[in-house]
């Protein structure tokens, strides 16, 4: 029988247990896909702790890529033997084996490995939203991306710097600036030491970044804004330290009548020919060696405990997945 993590209750990493889960055959419209790398997100830990309530007992995971061992009834655009992955759910990907909607599955090219796969699908969907279409960075913007060395982060970084952006990033360490300077970070910022609202006033001469990319929340929401040039773009895709407090919104027209969002991918992802075109879009940067998927830390899947700890530690750095 194959083994997954499930949760019980939410908690911290503790609550993560490796159990026998039984499978069944796929149903109509399904594929029965083997794992071959699950990949470690901060949305895990929302999950995991409660803060986006799932129905337990249940899974965890948004992301993995391996092997089509099955197809049901309907499926006509996979067989045995593709490799393929996915980001978004249903939840459950942290799994050796799981029943997936055909319909959420992309083919992997030959060029990219299912660990660079489940290593790139949330975070590279995510960086093709932010950059593409809900902010669409264009050659001669400046943008901000807090967490610049994270695994969200370090694809912006490239990717923004393929399109012409000048990129300022905010990460916790001198050695988190050298890894997203060597990225494509034109400016980074170490937070800990330094106000990243004013270093942007001094980089900018003043004038604030096009867009600011958020995934701390309320540590540094309120500080974003002060980086913006008027009709600026805020988009807090995250909230690493917190959910934002109630926002005054009469603040975005004394700070230059600023815009916010707060952007999801499973939204911008709904719809299967959205979710193909941005899947192109990410495979087209990777491929070409515009952008490098790099997985920086590995961890067998029964070891997710350990996972969870060491990224909401900070440990972590770029892209992580896990083994079954």
């Amino acid at each position: 029988m194959p083994h997954a993590i499930r949760i019980h209750q939410t908690g911290g990493p503790e609550v993560l247990t490796w159990e026998e889960v039984p499978l069944a055959e796929p149903a109509e419209g399904e594929v029965r896909l083997r794992h071959e790398a699950v990949g470690l997100n901060y949305i895990d830990t929302y999950h995991r702790c409660g803060m986006y309530p799932l129905s337990l007992p249940s899974g965890i995971g948004l992301e993995g890529a391996g092997v089509v061992e099955a197809v049901g009834a309907g499926v006509t655009e996979l067989a045995p033997g593709d490799r393929v992955a996915y980001a978004g759910g249903p939840i459950g990907a942290y799994a050796e084996v799981r029943n997936m909607p055909a319909d959420r599955l992309l083919k992997l090219p030959d060029a990219i490995s299912c660990e660079q796969g489940a290593a790139m699908m949330l975070q590279g969907l995510t960086a093709q939203y932010l950059l593409r279409r809900t902010y669409r960075v264009q050659a001669g913007d400046t943008i901000l991306i807090h967490a610049a060395a994270g695994g969200v982060g370090l694809i912006v970084c490239q990717w923004a710097k393929a399109l012409g952006a000048t990129v300022i990033g905010t990460v916790g360490s001198d050695e988190k600036a050298a890894l997203a300077k060597a990225h494509g970070c034109d400016h980074p910022i170490v937070y800990t030491r330094e106000n990243f609202a004013e270093r942007v006033k001094e980089i900018t001469g003043g004038a604030g970044c096009a867009v600011v990319y958020d995934s701390i929340g309320k540590d540094t929401f309120m500080a974003s804004l002060d980086c913006l040039r008027p009709l600026g773009m805020m988009v807090l895709f995250g909230a690493a330290s917190g959910a934002v407090p109630p926002v005054d919104l009469q603040v975005l027209a004394q700070k230059g009548s600023l815009f916010v969002t707060r952007p999801t991918l499973f939204t911008y992802a709904a719809k299967r020919a959205d979710l193909v075109a941005m899947a192109n879009d990410l495979f087209d940067v990777v491929v070409s060696g515009k952008v490098k998927i790099e997985v920086n830390q590995r961890y067998p899947l029964r070891e997710a405990v350990r996972a969870h700890a060491d990224l909401e530690a900070r440990r972590t750095t770029g892209s992580t997945i896990l083994l079954p």
